[in-house]
């Protein structure tokens, strides 16, 4: 269960589409305020196999590697994701996510209809999130992220935090059962380091809870092949189908249609497949 809409865990791999209504995203598909271009992003998201459908309204791109990163103001966040929540629920059952670090953020965006959280710092930046997600019952996936990366081995490093996040969030009165955690792949780490994770990502399953990885069109996928944002599909997809291999639950990405595809012959090898 992930938050108010129901999602058997272990019974595939859940396809989670980005949904972006920033002006800046660093993949170039953001719509905007325009709400019929959402609204057919939406229907082929749907169509080509999404399960969930993450709405973002503040850029998350890293400052290191993208001049011009700026925060967004609360006011303008939800002046961005309020009617794209509005509209995707009025005219779907998808399960839609906010992602989002902002308690009152997520507060509105929960009454518009989102049921699942889904924050970059893992309920560690806002002191008001883990109250909201606790509160509301939603599902939240807490990412591994840090602005001072220092690890003596990055996969057991971060196991450790992600560790420490979902303790404290139980503590907080969240429920373990509603937690999915993210080890964070381009935030706070180099391409070394994201490979490493990939390459171990089995190890995360000690956490006891769903994994979620999202590589779509990131940079280390870039550096690996020397490619630009808009030819990194291929990319995309091998870091898919070897996540899934290695117990991704939920990947997320920009290319649904094609990752769907992706992770429908991996799950017919890894979790088996009836004719």
């Amino acid at each position: 269960m992930f938050g108010l809409k129901a999602l058997k865990s272990g019974s595939k791999t859940f396809v989670m589409g980005v949904i972006n209504v920033t002006p800046d995203s660093f993949s170039g598909d953001g719509v905007g305020s325009d709400l019929e271009a959402l609204n057919n992003k939406v229907l082929n998201f749907i169509r080509d196999g999404a399960d969930i459908l993450d709405v973002g309204g503040e850029s998350t791109r890293p400052p290191s590697l993208y001049e011009g990163v700026v925060p967004v103001s609360s006011e303008e966040e939800l002046k961005r994701i309020i009617p794209a929540i509005s509209s995707i629920t009025s005219n779907t059952n998808v399960p839609v996510s906010i992602d989002t670090y902002k308690a009152e953020v997520a507060l509105a965006a929960i009454h518009a209809g989102a049921s699942i959280v889904n924050d970059i710092w893992g309920l560690q930046k806002d002191p008001g999130l883990a109250a909201v997600v606790a509160d509301t019952g939603v599902g939240v996936v807490l990412t591994h992220n840090t602005k001072t990366p220092c690890y003596k081995d990055v996969v057991q490093d971060t196991v450790s935090s992600l560790l420490m996040m979902v303790d404290d969030a139980v503590k907080k009165g969240v429920k373990k059962e509603s937690i999915v955690i993210d080890p964070g792949i381009g935030f706070g780490k180099n391409a070394n380091q994201n490979l490493e994770i990939l390459r171990r990502l089995d190890e995360y399953k000690v956490v006891g809870r769903p994994i979620m990885v999202g590589t779509s069109r990131k940079s280390t996928i870039g550096k690996v092949l020397d490619l630009p944002v808009e030819e990194r599909l291929e990319g995309t997809a091998a870091t898919v189908a070897l996540a899934i291999s290695k117990g991704a639950d939920i990947v997320r990405v920009h290319d649904v249609k094609e990752m769907a595809r992706v992770s429908r012959m991996s799950d017919a090898i890894v979790r088996g497949w009836k004719q």
